[in-house]
């Protein structure tokens, strides 16, 4: 990561959404108050599947993993979004700016993995229920998200070595939130133009390789649960996929209001598209996924009577 500290950059500053003192107060209180939430319901879930035998399934198993990487992918950027909102000194080291990177782009990559692998097994589950056990044996599992992980953090790092060859000569001021990659490229005074088809080339394959597992996925379910002939089991397999899809439906929605989109059409005005999947996403999964899940439900119970 040499390139960047010849070029004479030793710090970015980054300066958020707002930089009226009046603003940074609100703004403070509520990434604290989603951060927390985020954090207990997150860990909450985590805690219940680990503690629960009844949860030791392959569905939990890909829950747990979402939940983690939300956990981490907040614990990246919150935290520094917090200091900054309470200081004068907005600055982050070159260094710090693409460890924030690298991870932000590994754990995005993996939350679309995990929910690719997430529609599978609900796949599996519901048109093919006699070969699930054996179809979704503990070994694939393990296989599958050992996969995910190792994939989407070599992607990540592939960018952030890129990145590290950029120049920075000019202005070191991030009108952002947190270290992006789009915002880090329009800094930049070295040409771009690999680093950018790349990404877009790389990052597009992953996108829409997994959004179409999952499209797939829930058009043969659609069709095999169109078949059941009783309405109280069509509903209750129905029930199994709609906190799924309310989490498909949030993240990829705000992914394709930010990603979708020419480098040259980025602004600041999508941070609150960022906030959204960047904070507001991870905060909510764990409601969506325990809402209307009766064993969780049953299994946060026992976790907290036993605590």
């Amino acid at each position: 990561m040499h390139g960047g500290n010849q070029s004479g950059v030793s710090d970015f500053i980054l300066l958020g959404m707002s930089e009226r003192p009046e603003d940074q107060q609100v703004l403070f209180w509520m990434f604290l108050s989603m951060y927390l939430v985020t954090v207990v319901g997150n860990g909450l879930i985590i805690l219940a599947i680990g503690s629960d035998a009844h949860l030791h399934t392959p569905m939990y198993l890909f829950l747990a993993n979402l939940s983690f990487t939300d956990l981490f992918f907040v614990t990246n950027t919150v935290p520094k979004i917090l200091v900054n909102l309470q200081s004068q000194n907005k600055a982050i080291s070159y260094t710090g700016c693409l460890t924030q990177l690298h991870f932000l782009v590994s754990l995005v990559t993996l939350d679309n993995f995990i929910l690719a692998t997430m529609a599978y097994d609900r796949y599996m589950a519901i048109c093919h229920p006699l070969h699930y056990v054996t179809a979704m044996s503990p070994r694939l599992c393990i296989l599958l998200l050992s996969s995910c992980w190792v994939t989407a953090f070599l992607y990540g790092f592939f960018l952030t070595l890129l990145m590290s060859r950029v120049t920075f000569c000019g202005s070191r001021k991030i009108h952002y939130i947190f270290c992006e990659m789009y915002v880090l490229l329009r800094l930049a005074c070295s040409n771009t133009q690999v680093i950018h088809t790349g990404q877009m080339v790389l990052g597009c394959f992953f996108f829409f390789t997994s959004l179409g597992i999952i499209i797939m996925s829930y058009v043969w379910i659609v069709r095999a649960i169109l078949r059941i002939p009783s309405a109280s089991s069509k509903y209750k397999a129905f029930s199994t996929c709609a906190s799924h899809l309310a989490v498909v439906t949030l993240f990829y929605g705000t992914l394709c209001m930010i990603y979708l989109k020419p480098l040259n059409a980025y602004s600041i005005k999508d941070s609150v598209a960022t906030v959204m999947y960047a904070v507001v996403t991870p905060m909510m999964n764990p409601f969506i996924y325990s809402l209307r899940n009766k064993d969780m439900h049953a299994a946060l119970r026992r976790l907290l009577l036993v605590k």
